[in-house]
């Protein structure tokens, strides 16, 4: 009886000492300071279990209207996809429904015989996406393109739930502007259960 008043005391003493919420998160707003980066780490790649996803770099959507800061990604995405078809790395590429593939960037455009797949955010979603990645052996999927706040951090997720590890470099994604992709990678690095199976990182600290 001792030990549970004791307990009861310690949390009422604990909870008395935590700072009072001042109310609901659009209340806080303004005061809410954004948490330090999260670390960027070096990976290696094996092109035998990887897929490389290029998610969405269609000009409907990756211009300067609606997504302005996709086109400052197009020359490192460029450069990832050619050091990925060297090395015999499987890429993928993805649009929204009823966008065919023949509106992919022309400076990324797919080869002959490159999947591609039609869907929402969520590229897993109603696709063969993951049956094709399993066929091939696929293990880890490097998560490329825009939306940040769209394609990447759905599919990305997804992915990690279902039990792929994942690669994120930061500078190949983007948003319409600087927000989405701060909040993008901060939940990618810590979101609960899925960011274990995610690596953040840059391309330059990617090995293959």
């Amino acid at each position: 009886m001792k030990r549970i008043l004791l307990g009861l005391a310690l949390a009422t003493f604990t909870m008395s000492t935590l700072p009072a919420k001042a109310g609901d998160i659009v209340d806080e707003w303004a005061s809410v300071k954004a948490p330090p980066p999260p670390a960027l780490k070096p990976v290696t790649v094996d092109p035998k279990t990887t897929a490389l996803l290029v998610l969405d770099m269609i000009k409907p959507i990756c211009n300067a209207e609606r997504y302005p800061r996709c086109l400052g990604t197009v020359a490192v995405v460029k450069k990832l996809i050619g050091e990925a078809r060297a090395k015999g790395m499987m890429v993928v590429y993805t649009s929204v429904p009823n966008v065919p593939v023949t509106t992919v960037l022309e400076e990324l455009a797919a080869k002959p015989g490159e999947p591609f797949f039609q869907s929402g955010t969520d590229k897993f979603l109603k696709t063969d996406l993951e049956k094709m990645l399993r066929d091939k052996g696929v293990t880890t999927v490097i998560s490329t393109g825009v939306a940040a706040q769209g394609a990447v951090i759905s599919t990305a997720s997804e992915a990690s739930l279902r039990g792929f590890k994942v690669i994120v470099p930061i500078d190949t994604i983007s948003g319409n502007f600087a927000y989405p992709e701060q909040y993008t990678v901060w939940h990618l690095a810590n979101g609960p259960v899925i960011s274990p199976n995610i690596t953040v990182t840059k391309s330059d600290l990617m090995k293959f």
